[in-house]
């Protein structure tokens, strides 16, 4: 019998990972993809109705790893009526261009068709199951029995060799889970029906641009005026309608910055010297990563590391240092200045060394994360983390332009509520109140948008792998420390003694950010799925002979 493989899910996640497999695995095999939407390839982020056409993604082409073909290359072979479709001009194709996450959906549902086409070809077998929702993964003697539930028709189990689980962001199925109060602004489709009201959004990253952008074009449009100026036109009889966004320090993300791509290698704060740090390191582990970060940042801008004094900053003080002075600006008119440097640097193609060099240690830096205590991993998270979450995931140029449109509109304001306010959603009028300063402020829609949270092994949606003990916390000892996702290994098995090394393996994001916290995005979907891919291939082959069968890394 050849070997069966299992994918749960459909979207980027699986298409990498199935690519990577189809290229390295020798013979054939029985596949099977389950996907919950009525179509595959797409995934979350990118879908029709869970996103709005106006929603950009936050990735510049050149950055997304080609699968058949890159994007600008199949853009360019599009006809115009289908680039009409998702929002783009022919004379827009560029590979530093962000286009909208619809065209981007499309593009993975073309490179998945092409993919099942060399599969195939191959004389693997293909069954793609749309509309069946995996509700369970039973781990059994001979493989991993999982319980679909389709839309049409009924339940039945199936058992696989190998399975796969990546099934993505994990969202409420129904965001408005009161009158006026959203858990998350996802599907966008939810948002179409806000009346033209006050509008308070919790967050104001990517995922609340996109809340706000949503609710701009269904209450007015962005145009360009005589100057070429981006500018934000209420419809009539919307003169109510306003956005609040609220966070912590107040800031809107900075608009991208251009930057050489495949990265320069790093000179002080490589992998080898972290991995150097992790074997040798008794205590202190932060605190000594810190300084080969701040040793690397001075030698690549000595001019920056001078202006904020770098050389006396620990890690604490070097977080409240690198957003100081914009909190001390103004968060509009740090945009504009800083939307103009960064249009003028793409222009001149120009680096700024000090982001460019903390873009490219974040992923060096993620190394430690597995080898932190509880409270090295409190302070990574509250200090290290934010710093990096802003320099990686800055937003197209034109949603800045969008933000500052809808600002001198008067329909958008971003407010500092540092961590002394509250947020009541139980008031019998619809939405929800914000509590701060012995203030009450009643807002009629209330829009959580702070982002995919890390997730414990308690909200994994698969319960008889939880019951089994395959599927546990990665601190189940610490009790009340940090959610710091379930226990897998580097090569994303679960960690137990009780299943197969190569059965079974987790790429649900949620339940990862606890061990890789910077893993969203598409290019994490590509290292992951090269990984796995290659790990299933080896498998198919009988080549895995990289540990006896059973056998575990200890959880770090």
């Amino acid at each position: 019998m050849i070997p069966t493989i299992a994918f749960v899910g459909a979207g980027p996640t699986t298409i990498y990972t199935l690519n990577a497999l189809i290229d390295r695995a020798s013979r054939p095999f029985s596949l099977t993809i389950f996907e919950a939407q009525a179509s595959i390839g797409r995934g979350t982020p990118y879908r029709p109705g869970w996103n709005d056409p106006a929603m950009l993604s936050n990735i510049a082409s050149v950055e997304i790893p080609p699968l058949a073909e890159s994007l600008v290359d199949w853009l360019e072979r599009q006809p115009s009526e289908r680039l009409a479709r998702i929002g783009i001009a022919p004379t827009e194709i560029d590979d530093r261009t962000f286009y909208p996450r619809l065209a981007l959906g499309e593009f993975f549902f073309d490179q998945l068709q092409v993919i099942i086409g060399l599969a195939e070809a191959k004389g693997i077998e293909v069954d793609v199951r749309t509309g069946c929702r995996v509700v369970d993964a039973i781990n059994e003697e001979d493989g991993m029995r999982l319980s679909v539930q389709p839309k049409r028709g009924v339940p039945f189990e199936q058992s696989f060799d190998h399975v796969v689980l990546a099934t993505g962001h994990q969202w409420p199925a129904e965001p408005e889970v009161r009158p006026g109060y959203f858990l998350s602004p996802w599907p966008a489709s939810s948002l179409a029906e806000v009346p033209p009201v006050p509008v308070c959004i919790r967050g104001s990253s990517l995922s609340a641009i996109d809340a706000a952008v949503a609710l701009a074009v269904t209450h007015g449009e962005f145009v360009e005026d005589d100057r070429a100026d981006l500018v934000y036109q209420p419809s009539p009889d919307t003169g109510e309608f306003r956005i609040t966004m609220i966070s912590r320090k107040g800031l809107l993300p900075e608009a991208d910055f251009y930057f050489p791509i495949p990265y320069e290698p790093l000179a002080i704060c490589t992998r080898e010297a972290v991995q150097r740090l992790v074997e040798e390191t008794d205590g202190d582990l932060l605190d000594k990563a810190f300084d080969l970060f701040r040793r690397e940042l001075s030698a690549a801008d000595p001019d920056y590391a001078d202006r904020i004094g770098l050389d006396g900053l620990d890690l604490e003080g070097f977080a409240e240092r690198y957003f100081a002075e914009r909190i001390a600006t103004g968060t509009f008119e740090w945009a504009e200045t800083n939307l103009r440097e960064a249009q003028a640097n793409y222009q001149a193609r120009f680096t700024i060394p000090w982001r460019y060099a903390i873009l490219r240690m974040h992923e060096v830096l993620e190394t430690l994360v597995p080898h932190l205590d509880d409270d090295e991993f409190e302070r990574f998270s509250r200090f290290f983390s934010p710093v990096f979450v802003d320099d990686y995931a800055t937003v197209p140029h034109e949603s800045i332009m969008r933000m500052l449109a809808l600002h001198r509109a008067g329909k958008l304001d971003v407010i500092a509520v540092g961590k002394d306010y509250r947020v009541d959603s139980h008031a019998p009028e619809t939405g929800a109140d914000l509590i701060r300063d012995g203030h009450r402020t009643h807002f009629p829609v209330f829009i959580e948008a702070m982002g995919q949270r890390a997730l414990s092994a308690g909200d994994f949606p698969f319960p008889s792998l939880r019951r089994q003990g395959i599927i546990r916390d990665a601190n189940p000892s610490s009790g009340e420390g940090p959610v710091r996702g379930i226990a897998i290994d580097d090569e994303f098995h679960p960690i137990s003694d009780d299943i197969p090394e190569d059965r079974l393996f987790c790429l649900s994001l949620p339940f990862l950010m606890g061990r890789h916290p910077f893993v969203q995005g598409i290019t994490s979907a590509h290292e992951m799925g090269g990984v796995v891919g290659e790990k299933l291939a080896s498998a198919v082959d009988g080549a895995d002979d990289d540990a006896p069968e059973g056998s575990r890394r200890t959880a770090a």
